[in-house]
């Protein structure tokens, strides 16, 4: 028995993803306008600022899903540019830990309103209040549910 999805089911995920695409295409479109980096840069600046003792690689790339090599190549031109800072790990001298730099605040801040901006143009001017949070409901549902490892029968 193969489980098939609805017709319904099939059209909200290709909305979702033309959506979602859209929407980033929106934002990248607004950050590469104002001279500011990818929307990649804000997400990592983002989830270092709110670790305050900084993140382990591993870590980071949990909070933020992405391939191991995407986010060592991303951290690399980030502390180049000096946004990110690295220091040997205390509880592995082997490991480090990542830490968001003055620069670094500085530019998250500044990259902020033209996301805002972009986020408003993207989803908010489309949507009441009401229906965003019904969509962010639902999207919740959707990002909560139980993932099984296994592929369908």
């Amino acid at each position: 028995m193969t489980n098939r999805p609805s017709d319904s089911v099939v059209r909200a995920w290709a909305r979702l993803e033309r959506a979602h695409r859209a929407a980033l295409a929106t934002v990248e479109a607004r950050l590469k306008t104002a001279g500011l980096p990818d929307l990649a840069w804000y997400d990592v600046l983002l989830e270092l600022e709110r670790a305050d003792e900084g993140l382990r690689p591993f870590e980071l790339q949990k909070a933020m899903l992405f391939a191991q090599y995407n986010l060592s190549r991303l951290i690399d031109r980030m502390a180049a540019a000096g946004y990110v800072a690295r220091a040997a790990s205390e509880e592995d001298g082997r490991g480090q830990r990542l830490s968001i730099t003055r620069s670094g605040r500085a530019i998250r801040r500044r990259i902020w309103p033209v996301y805002a901006a972009a986020i408003e143009e993207a989803v908010g001017r489309h949507l009441s209040d009401t229906e965003a949070q019904t969509l962010a409901d639902l999207l919740g549902r959707l990002h909560d549910a139980p993932r099984s490892g296994a592929p369908p029968a």
